[in-house]
């Protein structure tokens, strides 16, 4: 009872927070406030939570869901109509993905002094949970490993809605007006929203999709657009609320982690990130030309933030997020392909 209330004040506390971060014009307020407000109660005020307090994982896989179908529900043949230059992307998201690793590893290992294995996993661009548990299975430090992980995804989501809005001129995201949602959905479609999330999910988890709560619940929705069966239209109130929960549960993250090992950590974070933000920069540069696409949507298909952010943030620009969501579904699927194959190097080099 006293966890259940403990997740009822955080989420008052949440939402008060993206309202007030609605309020000051801060990008992506409903994922934003709830994220930095949940993180300041995580960090601040450990011992006011029940002993093993977490967020029920289970309320933040039911709203991410729906973020998924929203995404899905974008998807087109259009889409698909290019297949090579569809093909450079990936390739050239391959080679991203190769460098950033790299420059992450070293920044953590030879200016931070953290041993292999957690320098490795805490650096990988992607597959927040796959690194995690392949790192602490080679013998990372897993408190290091969960934190760079996790900050990863929170400095991506944060500094670079804030870096769009200072160069557009104008806030991005949710505060700038942009959704995918509808505001006039009738209460009756709901039951078969939670429907399709529901096949979504059950379908991620079948086929061991990445980010397999959102990516599930996505090709459902798109399976249903395309072949006309039926367009999920989620309501705008839904998405808001789903960004809510989603922020809430990120910011809870953190958890019991010292503030010691939070500034270290946080300032190596901005040491590597800020490193694969420049070479995704440099991609898009390189790129916008051949892939006939605009710079700023690009950086985002290329920014090394979790599936659900990064696709939320596509929403204030002109590309529809599903393109941004395949590059980051893609990523993931390198990432983790790609330290299974290094995990056997590294053990040799142990």
């Amino acid at each position: 009872m006293r966890a259940t209330i403990t997740t009822l004040a955080l989420l008052v506390l949440s939402t008060g927070a993206a309202f007030a971060a609605l309020g000051v014009g801060l990008p992506l307020p409903y994922l934003l406030g709830p994220l930095l407000a949940a993180s300041l109660v995580a960090t601040l005020l450990p011992g006011r939570l029940p002993d093993g307090y977490r967020f029920p994982p289970n309320l933040r896989l039911i709203f991410i869901a729906i973020i998924g179908l929203m995404i899905g529900a974008q998807v087109t043949p259009d889409l698909f109509s290019n297949l090579s230059l569809m093909a450079l992307s990936f390739a050239a998201l391959t080679a991203f993905v190769v460098l950033a690793h790299g420059f992450g590893y070293i920044i953590l290992h030879h200016v931070g002094g953290y041993d292999r294995p957690t320098a490795f996993y805490s650096s990988a661009p992607g597959g927040l949970f796959e690194s995690i548990a392949m790192g602490e299975e080679a013998g990372a430090d897993p408190a290091r490993l969960t934190l760079h992980q996790f900050l990863r995804i929170v400095a991506v989501v944060t500094l670079l809605p804030i870096g769009l809005s200072l160069w557009l001129g104008a806030p991005v995201g949710s505060a700038a007006g942009m959704t995918l949602a509808q505001d006039d959905v009738p209460w009756q479609a709901l039951p078969m929203i939670l429907l399709a999330g529901a096949a979504g999910l059950a379908a991620g988890h079948l086929l061991r999709l990445p980010a397999k709560q959102l990516t599930g619940p996505m090709a459902v929705a798109a399976v249903l657009s395309l072949s006309g069966v039926l367009h999920v239209d989620v309501p705008q109130w839904l998405v808001n609320v789903a960004q809510i929960v989603v922020g809430t549960a990120l910011g809870m993250r953190f958890t019991g982690l010292s503030t010691t090992l939070m500034l270290h950590g946080f300032g190596l974070t901005l040491l590597s990130v800020g490193g694969m933000l420049v070479i995704s920069a440099g991609f898009a540069a390189v790129l916008t030309g051949p892939l006939q696409q605009p710079f700023d949507v690009l950086l985002i298909s290329f920014a090394p933030g979790g599936v659900t952010e990064m696709s939320l943030v596509a929403l204030s620009l002109t590309a529809n997020p599903a393109f941004v969501t395949l590059h980051h579904v893609f990523r993931i699927l390198i990432t983790v392909v790609g330290l299974g194959i290094s995990a056997r190097w590294l053990r040799a080099r142990l």
